[in-house]
């Protein structure tokens, strides 16, 4: 059976297409107006969730969040939501409903509330937006007012459970957080006791001024001990070229004693000589003149040994100076090198009760965040528009029910159409004719001169 066939059995068996087709259509919409009308109504609520780690408090926008919008669809589609809403409207103390579940149980053992969430899902559904932060929670019931009321419910109670589900992290974090604030302020309290036993145990109040006093202790005895160390070598040197050559030393040349001294004595020399010349030894002024000279050499030489043991014990003050010098300059030395081990040891216990007090400081700002969060009872999803009991039912729909059952009449009709041209074959056109008969057919036509 070829298209050309099958159309000239349409056109032959129209009625029959046509009845069945009615039929269809009526059959159709009695059965709708029989069927118990359905109402639905939808409430829209509006996230506008940002993720925030109640520890760390670092927030993501909800859009950064993969498979979010279908996160809040699970969370509607819960049984806990549902739960929620059964105790919040008492629906399990509804008579009608406890003999629907006395009748549907048959006396098991079964929790009303159960069978109740597992009924309430069946007509709820959820349409989040694909392009917004918008969700479409809708319920079927054959009470509008009903629906409504139920289509409100299950977003009140998705609300509050989102709610409890924010605050819930955020109590938990905020109990740890105390917790840690604790500890956190057991170690501050134990570092400032270190730091004060250390203190105290070292006699130190302020260690960069000691330090500081004592480094310029040692500054000053480093160029005294610089200065005596070279007044030291220079008595050092003077007493021992006094020692090796007595008369020719600096000293005893440039001293005005001993110059007076020589004066004389030269005099006394040239007036003993002159003396000799005229006079014999035994001569009273030669006796004299003799006797001047020898008390003069003899007062040089008792003060140019009067000036060697100056330079002497000048040598020795000096380096005596130089060693007590020195052991002051080690003592000061190791005095600020103590302070300096003590600065750095004290530094670090200082450092380490900075960084106690700087942790307690962050844990204490995030307790203090995380527990206002705990606290605050405004969620990030709003309702948008509240469900309304709707006036026209949205199932069966009588204007969706007829073109679709039209089309399902047609095709029907079509059917019963072929089944009963089948069933009862005819010659329709030439091609029946060679298909049944295998008789040629010859086609000619008359043109008109």
């Amino acid at each position: 059976m070829n298209f050309s066939q099958l159309v000239l059995i349409l056109k032959a068996r129209y009625k029959m297409i046509l009845l069945v087709s009615i039929i269809t259509l009526l059959t159709a919409s009695v059965v709708s107006l029989l069927f118990p009308k359905s109402y639905k109504a939808a409430t829209t609520v509006i996230l506008n969730y940002k993720g925030v780690d109640p520890v760390t408090g670092i927030a993501m926008p909800a859009q950064l969040m993969p498979g979010y919008m279908a996160t809040q669809v699970d969370i509607i589609q819960s049984k806990n939501v549902t739960l929620d809403v059964i105790k919040r409207l008492h629906l399990s103390e509804v008579k009608s409903l406890q003999e629907q579940f006395a009748q549907a149980t048959q006396g098991k053992q079964a929790d009303i509330n159960e069978w109740l969430a597992d009924l309430l899902q069946q007509k709820l559904s959820i349409l989040p937006s694909k392009e917004s932060s918008v969700i479409s929670i809708g319920y079927k019931g054959v009470d509008p007012v009903f629906a409504a009321t139920m289509a409100n419910a299950f977003a009140e109670s998705y609300i509050n459970l989102s709610l409890r589900l924010k605050m819930d992290p955020a109590i938990k974090a905020s109990h740890y957080l105390s917790e840690q604030t604790k500890v956190l302020r057991d170690n501050l309290q134990q570092a400032q006791d270190r730091l004060g036993e250390y203190q105290q145990k070292h006699g130190l109040t302020s260690v960069q001024d000691a330090f500081d006093v004592e480094s310029s202790k040692l500054r000053d005895l480093s160029s005294q001990y610089g200065l005596v160390q070279s007044q030291s070598i220079d008595a050092n040197s003077r007493r021992n070229d006094a020692s090796k050559n007595m008369s020719d030393s600096p000293d005893v040349v440039q001293n005005p004693v001993i110059q007076n001294l020589r004066m004389s004595l030269v005099t006394a020399e040239a007036k003993l000589a002159d003396t000799a010349q005229r006079y014999s030894k035994n001569h009273p002024l030669y006796i004299s003149a003799e006797a001047e000279v020898s008390k003069l050499r003899s007062q040089l030489s008792t003060e140019i040994d009067r000036t060697v043991v100056s330079l002497s014990n000048n040598a020795n003050i000096n380096s005596q100076r130089l060693g007590d010098l020195k052991q002051q300059l080690e003592k000061q030395k190791q005095k600020v090198l103590e302070l300096n081990r003590y600065r750095s040891d004290l530094a670090i216990l200082e450092k380490e009760v900075q960084i106690a007090q700087n942790a307690l400081e962050a844990v204490n700002g995030r307790f203090s965040q995380t527990a206002l969060e705990g606290q605050s009872n405004q969620g990030d999803i709003s309702v948008l528009e509240v469900a309304v009991p709707p006036i026209e039912p949205s199932n069966p729909s009588l204007w969706l029910i007829a073109p679709f059952s039209l089309i399902v009449g047609l095709f029907l009709g079509c059917l019963f159409a072929a089944l009963a041209e089948l069933l009862d074959r005819r010659i329709r056109g030439k091609d029946d004719i060679l298909t049944l008969g295998e008789i040629p057919v010859f086609e000619y036509s008359i043109k008109s001169v």
